[in-house]
């Protein structure tokens, strides 16, 4: 049963909602008093569906209005799959843009009517938005489309939702307490956890971020702000050798 909190009465909804981000947003939602529906691929207490799939989409939004009748605030979640160009094909990308970008697009297409007064949309990018690793096309394109996905809709819905982004660098969403230069790399010296994430959404939703719409948040525990060189930090770049 909810207690009191500031969402007390309100409704949430978080796609990806059964581990790491969005479990901890899940949890975080309901400590403050929040009914909150998830829907995840992993088997559970929740409603079980692909958001790549728009027939679940339906359903899972018909669900959430039929059981609770309004929605507060949207938290689009799910990871897109992350494949490189070597080894990525038509099939892979499009259900990469499928996971990260359409079917936010689409979720909040079919909340619209259903979204109550000082409703936010806060959906989660990443700080591959802005910069990348070699082999990771298929994820950072998602990524990137749902920021710029973000400030669109924002407009869209002016006086109506408000739509942010959070973009989170590296996220120990496993709880394997990573420390060392892992962590001594970052200028906040140590990963980042689901929590510094859900609690960044929350903030998003709450009435204290009224005045911020089609914004996007880059929490990295300041990676993306660190300049690196060959030979600083304890770093040399080593070329890669093309294979034989």
């Amino acid at each position: 049963m909810n207690g009191a909190g500031i969402f007390a009465g309100r409704t949430a909804i978080v796609t990806g909602g059964a581990h790491g981000i969005g479990l901890a947003t899940a949890e975080a939602f309901r400590r403050e008093g929040a009914s909150v529906h998830i829907i995840d691929t992993r088997p559970g207490d929740w409603f079980v569906g692909d958001v790549g799939d728009p027939e679940a989409l339906e359903r899972f939004a018909a669900e959430v209005v039929r059981k609770s009748g309004r929605v507060d605030y949207l938290v689009n979640n799910t990871p897109p799959p992350m494949k490189g160009i070597d080894g990525c094909g038509w099939e892979d990308f499009s259900r990469a843009m499928a996971v990260g970008v359409t079917a936010p697009f689409y979720l909040t297409k079919l909340l619209l009517p259903h979204f109550a007064p000082g409703a936010a949309v806060v959906n989660i990018s990443s700080s591959r938005d802005r910069m990348s690793q070699p082999q990771t096309e298929s994820y950072t394109a998602a990524k990137g489309g749902i920021t710029a996905l973000t400030h669109a809709m924002a407009v869209s819905l002016a006086g109506r939702v408000r739509v942010n982004s959070i973009s989170p660098g590296w996220i120990d969403t496993a709880d394997s307490g990573i420390t060392g230069a892992d962590a001594l790399q970052q200028p906040a010296a140590r990963v980042g956890r689901p929590e510094d994430i859900a609690e960044a959404v929350l903030f998003l939703c709450s009435e204290n971020a009224g005045f911020i719409t089609g914004e996007n948040l880059c929490i990295d525990g300041g990676m993306t702000r660190l300049m690196v060189y060959h030979g600083e930090h304890g770093w040399t770049y080593a070329p890669r050798r093309e294979a034989e």
